[in-house]
This record gives C-alpha cells, structure tokens and sequence, in this order.
C-alpha cells in the first residue's frame, strides 16, 4: 500500500501487546489513507467513479468507501464493466450491495462492445479480460468521468510500482510517465485538460 506511516508505527504494528496480540495501528493507519484518499476524490472531481468488479480488492474499496462517508450515500457511482463470465453469485451480490448502499451502479459489457465491432476475440475461447480496457474506454467517454478509483496495489504487480496514488492518464486513456505528477505529503495536483482523466489507486 501506499501510505506515508512513521517507522515506529510500521514497528509497533509487528510487536505483541500486553495480552499477546497482534497490534491493528499500521492497518488502521493504512485505511485512514485509503479513507482520506476516497474523500480527496470526492472533493476534487466533478465526474468520478468507484470500479467496482466483487473481487477482493473493489471489496476493501467498497468498505472504505462506506466508512468514508459514514451514513450518507457514496458520492460517486459504481462501476463494473462485465466479461460476460461472472459467476452468477457475483452479479446478485453486486446488485445487493449495490441496493443496501443506495448506491448508484452502472454495468457496461464487453458483450456490448463485441456488437459494436470495437472489441474482436481472436477466436471464441479467447479469455475477455485483456478487452475490458477498450469497454472501459468507452464508458469513460459516455460519462465522462474524470476519475475512477480502483483496488490495484503495488504488491500485486511490478508494473503498478511506476504508478501514483493519482495516476494521470491521456486523452487516449493512456499512461505517459513524463505527465506524472509528483506527490509530495497529501499534497495531489488534481488539473486536467479536456477529455483526460484520473485512475486513483488508494490502497
């Protein structure tokens, strides 16, 4: 994850307690990043979503987000884009969740983008994760968001480690390394030009 904790919290989060347990402060240091980040968002952008896909990672994200606004309503609407090969347990509690939130859940399909020509399988069995960037695009520019907010973390992938907290992308949704902006404390440059956005990476 990415939080800036102080060496002796990092320590006192390895060390037993009194009774013998594991101490939760580096954890709790890390959500109230990860809430912080969360409000930053829904402070700095006009049009921000939270990619949401029930696997692991969007779950913590889902939780934090619940915690960050406490009783009110996330400020920003839920996002999945759809293979078409989720388990149908994922679908029914992603709709559950997405009810007993109040919030907002918007679904879009690779399926769809396979009708519209700009998503083509090599061949009938070829896996459709590597062609949810192309439905993702698409969404974006349908909406217009300008920030979406996802669960990758920097443990997970090398390629993740070159990445900030707020991840500027083109106009082609694409990374370039020189239009990356320092981030110095929880001090985020948040300006964009027409048809840019954000991938925010809180944990």
């Amino acid at each position: 994850m990415n939080a800036r904790t102080e060496p002796q919290v990092i320590e006192s989060a390895l060390t037993l307690d009194a009774g013998h347990h594991l101490s939760n402060t580096h954890l709790d240091a890390l959500e109230e990043e990860t809430i912080f980040i969360l409000r930053e968002v829904a402070g700095a952008f006009e049009r921000p979503a939270l990619l949401f896909s029930g696997g692991k990672d969007s779950l913590v994200m889902l939780k934090c987000a619940e915690k960050a606004f406490g009783a009110g309503r996330i400020p920003y609407p839920l996002l999945m884009i759809d293979t078409g090969h989720n388990f149908p347990e994922v679908t029914e509690f992603r709709d559950r969740r997405a009810r007993e939130l109040g919030a907002e859940l918007i679904v879009r399909s690779v399926e769809d983008s396979m009708k519209r020509g700009s998503v083509r399988l090599a061949h009938p069995g070829e896996s459709r994760n590597a062609h949810q960037s192309v439905t993702l695009l698409e969404a974006i520019e349908e909406f217009r968001f300008d920030a979406l907010i996802g669960g990758a973390r920097r443990d997970e992938e090398k390629a993740r480690a070159k990445e900030r907290i707020f991840s500027h992308r083109d106009a082609f949704g694409q990374w370039q390394p020189k239009a990356q902006r320092p981030e110095l404390w929880t001090l985020f440059n948040t300006r964009l030009q027409p048809g840019e956005h954000f991938r925010v990476f809180p944990i």
